[in-house]
């Protein structure tokens, strides 16, 4: 039996053929009636590889005609900006991207320096040039090519609204279905110009100088700076690199850019939990690096390639679970942080940590329950009405220090820097004071699986009602709740929350394996929790017939 590689540093046989990657991207002609090889908008936008057919520039010259028509549909008529991550096939489909737009007519806004843009810079941005309206004559709206921290082979390529944040499914539906129309009519309809007229017709947006200045808003930089805490900030190769220098500049923080370079195959990254280079700053495998490194700062902090999720790594607890860091956040902003903050509404998904709702209900404010993706955040944190949004798999952004929008989507940069700002403040690190929460709400046991389902199982799963779940009673204690809605917005969780008073689980299906997700948690340990995975998958396979 091999021994893994999980947490080891990459190999030669690791590292993704470039040339290649790029040459697939130009050449490898999707089949528009392969549903493998369509365009797919997922949480975060059409995400695949070149090598697979899957992320080509056929379907980036599509996506973008059909984002052009939507938006001309929508009345959008203002700029559209648009940033890119360090990922190999992001420059060829922001390029290709480009020229579309160009030939549409559409005033574009690049970045004045050609560099990376993190995708809250983006958001940013946009919230900027429409000053709170989403009516009206002149709305900017954005587009990120970024597959976030998928593996340095894949490409991403995700649209934001005026609102600032991605886009939801009613948006993305008309879009990937227009795209996909373009794909089987041959392109025909797609407009588009030589690259070089394209660039040259492109706007010019100072998108680091614009963020960077105006974190003076959202954070404390002034407490930081006067702790003198020791900062390294990892970008792990992405986007966010030239940022934090600039903001270690302009604010003279004791701040270090543990690793400046920039390499599309990621070769110094060590390898995540399956053996694949894959930018996670969630994960103690992706971060060993950082981690190893952990004595030498007060706080530590990793972004994944388009710095939209944050890792928070401390002395004395190296990597923070994410539901952990959440917790601690929302417990420090809601108590007593950000007094100029009116609303006391907090966002989570619903497959975050319950230790969040005991957080909330401790503090007095109101819990604001959502379906998985960021974007059920974005009408919240538009207005105000949320202070602060988080999901489990390291991603979240809050308010302004006077209550008004910073980001509509997540901004890793943001809640990197808040954890500094909690040691400065308070003494204490993040670690320490989610130890703190655990002496006063428990302890939970998490962790997420993988069941097998087949296609129409998990298109079963996705419709599943209340009235499917026959039993009443989840490892030993009472179902008190079967939900296939999201209590904060009664919208369809696409999947199955179970919970009890002590233990929960939540069944989702995958959009590109044939399994479905387990996330489960209990506040009885870890024999409880396993307990609550086997007889989810007993309530989930009776509930679909099997």
């Amino acid at each position: 039996m091999s021994v893994s590689r999980a947490g080891q540093p990459a190999a030669a046989s690791d590292l993704v053929d470039v040339p290649h990657l790029v040459t697939s991207y130009y050449e490898v002609q999707p089949d528009p009636e392969n549903i493998d090889q369509q365009v797919v908008f997922g949480t975060s936008g059409h995400r695949g590889s070149s090598l697979k057919a899957a992320f080509n520039q056929a379907h980036i010259l599509a996506t973008t005609q059909a984002i052009v028509d939507y938006r001309r549909s929508q009345g959008y008529d203002g700029p559209l900006f648009i940033g890119r991550d360090t990922h190999a096939l992001s420059e060829p489909a922001w390029a290709s991207a480009l020229e579309v737009l160009a030939a549409n007519d559409v005033q574009v806004l690049v970045d004045h320096a050609d560099g990376y843009t993190p995708t809250p810079a983006v958001s940013h941005a946009i919230l900027r040039a429409n000053s709170g309206r989403t009516t009206g004559p002149g709305l900017a709206d954005g587009i990120v090519v970024t597959p976030s921290h998928n593996p340095p082979a894949d490409g991403g390529f995700k649209y934001n609204p005026p609102h600032g944040g991605p886009a939801d499914s009613d948006a993305t539906k008309v879009i990937a279905a227009a795209a996909n129309d373009y794909l089987r009519a041959g392109l025909d309809g797609v407009r588009r110009e030589p690259f070089s007229k394209a660039r040259a017709a492109a706007g010019s947006y100072d998108f680091m100088t614009t963020y960077v200045d105006d974190l003076a808003n959202l954070v404390d930089l002034d407490a930081i700076k006067s702790a003198g805490i020791r900062i390294g900030a990892d970008p792990l190769g992405g986007a966010s690199v030239a940022y934090w220098g600039a903001i270690a500049d302009r604010f003279g923080l004791d701040l270090t850019v543990v690793n400046p370079l920039v390499d599309p195959t990621w070769r110094f990254m060590t390898l995540d939990w399956d053996e694949k280079i894959r930018m996670d700053c969630s994960s103690p495998y992706a971060m060993a690096s950082l981690i190893g490194k952990r004595a030498d700062f007060d706080i530590a902090t990793g972004n994944d390639a388009d710095s939209d999720r944050h890792g928070i790594v401390t002395p004395d607890g190296g990597l923070m679970n994410p539901n952990h860091y959440l917790s601690v956040a929302i417990q420090y902003l809601y108590g007593g942080a950000r007094p100029g903050w009116s609303s006391d509404r907090v966002g989570k998904t619903l497959v975050s940590s319950s230790m969040i709702d005991r957080v909330v209900a401790g503090l007095g404010a109101q819990l604001w329950e959502v379906p998985v993706g960021f974007k059920w955040f974005v009408p919240g944190l538009l207005d105000g009405s949320v202070g602060f949004g988080g999901e489990e798999s390291a991603g979240a952004s809050f308010l302004r220090k006077d209550g008004t929008a910073w980001t509509t989507d997540k901004d890793g940069i943001a809640l990197a820097l808040l954890a500094s700002e909690i040691l400065a403040k308070t003494g204490a690190s993040p670690s320490q004071h989610y130890a703190e929460l655990v002496a006063t709400h428990g302890d939970p046991a998490y962790a997420r699986i993988d069941a097998p389902a087949n296609r129409e199982q998990k298109a079963k799963l996705a419709a599943l009602s209340p009235d499917d779940v026959a039993s009443t009673s989840l490892a030993g204690q009472p179902i008190t709740a079967k939900l296939t809605r999201a209590p904060g917005n009664d919208a369809p969780v696409g999947g199955l929350k179970v919970t009890t008073e002590d233990a929960w689980f939540a069944a989702r299906p995958s959009g590109t394996e044939d399994v479905y997700k387990i996330y489960a948690e209990s506040f009885q340990g870890a024999e409880h929790l396993a307990q609550v995975q086997a007889e989810a998958k007993e309530i989930v396979s009776a509930a679909l017939g099997g």
